[in-house]
């Protein structure tokens, strides 16, 4: 069973989304077009491959868990796309997978194994072709006062130092900047949109649930006690049980 498996479910859901405005805005700075070829590396439930899809024209989605590959099936079927789905790891995709023009990755990078990663980025990208590193996160700017309390928690009953241990291969740094560093491939700005939502303290607190440390599989039967827990922390910050949350949603392109 993967990470990820137990999470699936409430992955789509809860974690923070990528508006539509997003991904207008993303395909309208870097000129997609109907005739280029999109590929999204740990595609999970296909939030990135169906998000680009009203601006691109082939998609093909990759992913090692196999649940997630069923869910981003059928999403696809429910926006009325078509989504090539392949399951495995995105460093063993076949030498004659061909060239795209735009290849996504979420938040699945920092799992990838940077030196793999980068000759995959090296067969997989077309001459003009772009990188984009897409996360969609939390505002950590003040603006939502109720986050410090949320992460101390969620970092309180998160077991990281568990899947650490298990791990068969080092995850790549998060610093870009770095990853690219001595590559063909250089950065350039991102693209960035800001929105907000209202969510339940009852949903944050379910959120937990969709990290691969704190995931029902990895909790067990301290779930429950989990999202009590949390609950309880993030209520005085709320109204009526809900709380406003400001998230970025944003694009690190990287080109050659």
């Amino acid at each position: 069973m993967g990470r990820f498996a137990t999470t699936v479910a409430l992955y789509e859901e809860l974690r923070p989304p990528y508006p539509p405005a997003f991904f207008r805005r993303v395909a309208e700075q870097l000129g997609f077009r109907s005739e280029h070829a999109l590929i999204d590396l740990g595609t999970g439930p296909g939030l990135l491959a169906l998000g680009f899809a009203p601006y691109v024209g082939r998609i093909v989605g990759v992913d090692p868990e196999p649940a997630m590959i069923a869910a981003a099936s059928a999403a696809a079927v429910r926006a009325s796309r078509s989504l090539t789905l392949i399951e495995g790891k995105a460093e063993e995709l076949p030498a004659d997978i061909g060239s795209f023009d735009v290849v996504t990755v979420g938040r699945a990078l920092h799992w990838m194994e940077r030196d793999a990663t980068l000759a995959l980025f090296e067969r997989l990208v077309a001459p003009e072709g772009v990188i984009l590193v897409c996360s969609s996160h939390t505002a950590a700017d003040g603006r939502n006062p109720w986050l410090d309390e949320y992460n101390k928690a969620r970092h309180a009953w998160s077991q990281e130092r568990l899947w650490s241990e298990s791990s068969s291969g080092a995850r790549t740094h998060r610093d870009l900047a770095a990853f690219f560093r001595g590559t063909r491939f250089q950065l350039a700005d991102p693209v960035a949109v800001e929105a907000s939502q209202e969510i339940s303290v009852t949903d944050l607190a379910r959120r937990v649930l969709t990290f691969s440390s704190s995931s029902p599989g990895v909790l067990g039967d301290k779930a429950s006690a989990m999202l009590d827990d949390v609950a309880q922390r993030l209520l005085p910050s709320s109204r009526n049980g809900v709380i406003t949350e400001v998230f970025v949603a944003s694009a690190q392109v990287a080109r050659r």
